[in-house]
Formats: structure tokens, sequence, C-alpha cells
């Protein structure tokens, strides 16, 4: 596996477009508005995030013939131009919709346009003027959730920085430093060591406070005889990395800590041996769970066992008790049990693996 160089990726860009045309003639669209980030980064190359919660970037009109459109404002036409032909850029100077009404019109008139209801706000949906426009949701994902080669060799990149990471930290480790000081130490971490950016916001969690799935590192110190949750990412060449450790600070470990953190990798361990393309997310799920159970503590495993990670630390598939979606070769997925024990205690450990033709291999 290897990652292209900056030159060949308008050719991997032109190839997602044409595998996400034959999806779309076959659901009958003559066109699919994209408005997603994520989704625009993997049809285009142009712009991962949008640039503040209630902005965006811009979106993409994909046709199933003729010329595709990237519109965006005067912000971004230089960005735009680096990865887009310039005639099929269009910069809107008003409003964005009614640029997209005039220019659907043009070319599509009346046949049927697809649009993701999940992304598009109320009010951009009740401006838009377009008589031929269906619901169609997450096209772009069903092509998303099997990585290429490409996308697995980047979160290849990415899972190693992180678990360089994980090697380093311990020796960072000393009584007294707070959730907040060791936070701020892996981010500086994985920028000084080649990452673009955290691939979310670090959760880094002391005892107690790991009992919350989705802590926020605060003031609290490190001691002389604690647990310590870090579930953190990093993202390289776009894509992510999402991994988790429990950590016992101190020489005298707790057996309690012990019996906990040997259950769950038990039950990591049965998952990860049990993926295989053909199974359900939710088969997988029961498979750890039943671990659990066996142990006496699933009723302190509160969430799903994994998720899909790409461009988005959370995306297709899950596996977790209501996904019906069966693995496939090329998708990615966290497999991350865990147990919390409210106001004392929260163990959970993590692995990203890719699904292949005979199972999954650990990233």
């Amino acid at each position: 596996m290897s990652i292209p160089r900056p030159e060949a990726m308008p050719r991997v860009f032109e190839e997602r477009r044409e595998q996400l045309r034959s999806i779309m003639q076959g659901e009958g669209l003559r066109a699919l508005i994209v408005t997603l980030d994520a989704n625009r980064y993997y049809l285009s190359g142009f712009e991962l995030h949008d640039p503040q919660p209630d902005e965006s970037a811009g979106f993409l009109l994909i046709q199933t013939r003729g010329r595709d459109y990237l519109f965006t404002d005067a912000r971004f036409f230089d960005a735009a131009r680096r990865w887009w032909d310039e005639e099929s850029i269009v910069i809107y100077q008003g409003n964005p919709a009614e640029c997209l009404n005039n220019v659907v019109s043009e070319q599509v008139g009346a046949a049927r346009v697809g649009f993701d209801a999940r992304h598009v706000s109320v009010d951009f949906f009740r401006q838009l003027a377009i008589p031929g426009l269906v619901r169609s949701d997450e096209i772009v994902e069903s092509l998303r959730e099997i990585k290429d080669e490409y996308e697995i060799a980047a979160m290849a990149e990415s899972c190693a920085l992180n678990e360089r990471m994980m090697q380093w930290l311990p020796s960072r480790l000393q009584p007294g430093k707070t959730e907040a000081q060791i936070a701020w130490e892996l981010e500086q971490f994985f920028r000084n060591n080649g990452a673009e950016e955290l691939a979310f916001a670090s959760i880094v969690a002391v005892d107690g406070n790991a009992a919350l799935p989705h802590a926020q590192p605060g003031e609290t110190p490190i001691a002389d005889g604690c647990a310590l949750l870090v579930d953190v990412g990093c993202r390289k060449h776009a894509y992510c990395s999402d991994q988790t450790r429990t950590f016992w600070v101190g020489e005298r470990e707790d057996p309690f800590f012990t019996e906990n953190l040997e259950k769950v990798r038990s039950a990591q361990e049965k998952a990860i041996r049990a993926i295989r393309p053909g199974l359900t997310g939710a088969e997988v799920f029961e498979v750890a769970r039943a671990s659990l159970e066996k142990d006496g503590v699933a009723r302190f495993f509160t969430h799903g066992l994994g998720h899909g990670v790409g461009l988005q630390t959370h995306e297709r598939p899950r596996l977790s008790p209501r996904e019906t979606r069966r693995l496939a070769p090329g998708m990615v997925v966290t497999v991350e049990p865990g147990v919390y024990y409210s106001g004392r205690l929260g163990i959970r450990w993590e692995h990203m693996v890719v699904v292949t033709d005979e199972g999954c291999q650990v990233l």
C-alpha cells in the first residue's frame, strides 16, 4: 500500500466521482448536491473542514453527464482552483441557494436531483427551487465505507504515530500533572511528529472521571495509585486514527483495575478474532457483550463496540446492536469495549482494524 504523490491526487478524486455516477444512475438521479464537508473533500480534494459550524466552504453539484460544479465564495477561489477546473468553479456573491437554483435550471431542468437531508439546513432547503429535488441520503457515505489502498495506507500511518505516542506517554505520567496538562502534551507530541491536527478533542480522565465515556480533560491531578483513561487520535494525509488505552499510575496496581482491564481486553480480542466479511455489526457487538456477560460485567458496558473511521472519526459502519449492515473487505472500524463504574473507574481499550478477505488486520 502506498500514498499517491500530491500531483496524482486529482485522478483519485475523479475516479471516486465516476464511482458515484454509477450509483446515481442506479438511483435514477440526474445530479446530486453534496454539502457535507467530508463528502465534498472525498470527491474533490477541496477543503476538508468548513471554516465554522455556521459557515460552509462550499458544495458540489455532481452530474451523471456533463460538467461537475464546485460552488464556493471568493475567499476560497485560489484554494478551489488547485483542485478544480476554473471553468467549473461557481463563485456566489450573494445567496448560495439562488446560485445553485440557476445552475440546476440551466444544466438539469426538471430531472431528478438528489440531496442528503441530514446535511442541509432547513433554511437552505426552503430556498431551493428545484422541481426534481428528491431525498438521497448517504450515497457518498456508501462509497466512503470501503477504503481504497490510499486511504488504508494513510490511516496506517496515522495509527502508527498514535501508537508511538501511547508508548511515549507513560514516561510523562507524573503525579501532580492534571488531565488538561497531559492533553496538551499529547497534542504537542502529535504536532511535533508530523500530524496535521488532532482527529478529535482528546479525552484524558482520572479514576471516576473515566466513568464518563466522553470526559473532558480538567484540573483533576494524577495521583500515585490511580487509573488514567486516554482516548486520542491524530490526522495524517487527512485521515484519522482513534485509539484508547487505560493506564495504571503507580507501582501497586489495584486488583479491581487489573481484573476489569483483563475482562475488557479479553472481550476485545474475541471480537477482533470474530470480525470477517459477511458478519453484521450487531453480530460482532454481541461477541464482545457475551464475553463481558460471562465475566459478570456486561451491565457496565454502556455503548456500542465500535464505529467506522476515515475522514471522520465516527462514520459508517457501526458495531452496535442496531447495525444490520454486513462487513466487507476494506471497511475500517474501531473495536473498543469498556466498563464504567460511576464515581469510581472507567476502563476502555481500543484498536482500529481493517476488514480483509479472510478476517481483519489491526492497524
